[in-house]
């Protein structure tokens, strides 16, 4: 399995959230746990059923996610 394949979309799961291999783990609560101080050791500790490739995946597809073409900054002066 690649790590594409791990995230997967389905409006029956977690309504349309991408999550962890049609598991109810979205991607933004394992981001959410990584951010607030969680190891990858800790998650796989707490949550049996996720693999580390699993948190691979989530942080991979947040990489690709955050891609942008350009930022315009916003004159907040104005």
């Amino acid at each position: 399995m690649t790590q594409q394949d791990r995230i997967t979309i389905n409006p029956e799961i977690c309504h349309g959230k991408p999550v962890v291999r049609g598991l109810r783990y979205p991607v933004e609560n394992v981001l959410e746990w990584l951010g607030a101080g969680m190891t990858i050791d800790e998650i796989l500790e707490d949550y049996e059923d996720l693999e580390q490739d699993d948190i691979y995946a989530v942080l991979s597809y947040a990489a690709h996610l955050s891609q942008v073409k350009r930022i315009q900054s916003l004159d907040l002066a104005a």
